[in-house]
C-alpha cells in the first residue's frame, strides 16, 4: 500500500483503540477463559478489529460502499492515490 504518513498510522491507532476499548469491555469473560480455543477466538477478533481499523484508515479517500468491500475481504484491490512521477514513468515487471 505505500509510505504511510504519521497522521495515517494514528488514525489507525486510534481506531483500533477505539474498536478494542468496546471489545475488551464487553468480551471479558472470553478473553480470561480457561478454554484456550475461546481465548483464541477472542484474539482473532482483536485481530480483526485492527485489520478493520487498518482499512478505515487507508481508504478514507473513498466512498463508503468501496471501504465496505476492503473490509469484507472483496478481492477488488483498493487503488493507491496517484503517486508524483518526476521524469519517465517505468513499467514494473509483474
Amino acid at each position: 500500500m505505500g509510505k504511510k504518513s504519521d497522521s495515517t498510522i494514528e488514525n489507525r491507532v486510534y481506531l483500533f483503540e477505539s474498536l478494542a476499548s468496546s471489545y475488551i469491555a464487553s468480551a471479558t469473560d472470553v478473553l480470561t477463559s480457561e478454554d484456550p480455543a475461546v481465548r483464541q477466538r477472542a484474539r482473532r477478533a482483536l485481530a480483526e478489529l485492527a485489520f478493520v481499523s487498518c482499512v478505515m484508515a487507508d481508504t478514507s479517500h473513498l466512498p463508503a460502499e468501496q471501504v465496505r468491500a476492503q473490509v469484507l475481504g472483496a478481492p477488488e484491490r483498493v487503488p493507491e492515490a496517484p503517486a508524483k512521477v518526476s521524469g519517465t514513468a517505468r513499467k514494473r515487471n509483474k
